[in-house]
């Protein structure tokens, strides 16, 4: 796979930066984003070059006035437009956006691939967005001059900077970001006390690729980054029963989608949600459905 030229000294040579810093945040597991600071005070006059084409956007914050920018996408020229410091202007990298480098410009620019948004998306329990709607001109947005105000020192001490500061202002700006120019909105409010929609999602997954009940519910509390008790209290509250009830319950509802198949046994069943044996399985499906596995496949073909 192709390295993004998005961010990073890819970036910085693609707009013909001088100096360039830049920090990569995986804050997410579904995508990487960054943070690059380039300047230049001594352009030579030309036009940037283009960056290879992705379903990503930068978010550039400015930090010197760049008067009368001139500035194409897909080989169109966009409104001619002055970016004052601390200005905000976003760039869609699926429409070849270029400019003309004919003054000294000093920018710090945000790295959000669409695999990043969808995360947000589905960390915020929301519909994943579309396209963002914005200007084709400079616009003021406090928060990103903020969070990127933020950031700076870190960039240029590196080795200095708390890693776990940069992932949490990068995440709040693609939240941001998603949230004001892409329209994201979750489909119910939290729960009071409850999981996040994230934590929900990621328990549940770690149950079910354990359906014999063996990982400790700690290991799973640990992964929501809460305690056990915390975890418990929440889990309950947000999915309505407590976590071995619904892994016994998803236990039983994948036994129904495998009866269904008439080349697995009982005992293949059995074993492939978990339960100990046949017999093991008979017990906790009668008792939950009222009537024993066998019985069930049969009312089927019936």
């Amino acid at each position: 796979m192709t390295a993004s030229e998005g961010y990073g000294q890819r970036l910085a040579d693609r707009l013909q930066a001088e100096q360039a810093h830049a920090i990569v945040t995986r804050v997410l597991r579904a995508a990487d984003m960054a943070i690059t600071e380039t300047r230049c005070d001594n352009p030579v006059l030309g036009m940037s070059h283009s960056i290879q084409r992705e379903d990503a956007y930068l978010v550039a914050l400015s930090l010197r006035d760049f008067p009368n920018r001139q500035y194409w996408e897909d080989g169109r020229q966009m409104p001619v437009c002055s970016l004052r410091t601390g200005q905000v202007d976003l760039h869609d990298l699926k429409r070849d956006p270029v400019a003309l480098l004919d003054k000294p410009y000093h920018d710090l620019f945000f790295y959000l691939p669409r695999s990043a948004l969808d995360a947000i998306a589905d960390d915020a329990d929301a519909p994943r967005i579309g396209e963002l709607h914005h200007k084709h001109v400079a616009f003021d947005d406090d928060t990103i001059a903020g969070l990127g105000r933020a950031v700076l020192p870190a960039l240029s001490h590196p080795g200095q900077a708390s890693q776990l500061f940069v992932d949490h202002a990068v995440f709040a700006l693609g939240v941001h970001v998603a949230h004001t120019y892409g329209g994201m909105r979750p489909l119910s409010p939290p729960i009071r006390g409850g999981l996040a929609a994230w934590q929900a999602r990621r328990a549940m997954e770690i149950l079910s690729a354990n359906l014999d009940g063996r990982v400790p519910l700690k290991e799973v509390a640990r992964e929501c980054h809460l305690s056990l008790s915390h975890f418990s209290r929440a889990f309950s509250r947000t999915i309505g029963t407590a976590p071995h009830q619904w892994l016994l319950s998803h236990r039983i509802e994948i036994a129904k989608e495998k009866l269904r198949d008439d080349r697995l046994s009982l005992a293949d069943v059995a074993l492939a949600c978990g339960f100990a044996d046949q017999s093991h399985l008979t017990r906790v499906f009668t008792r939950i459905v009222g009537i024993s596995p066998g019985a069930w496949r049969r009312a089927l073909s019936e």
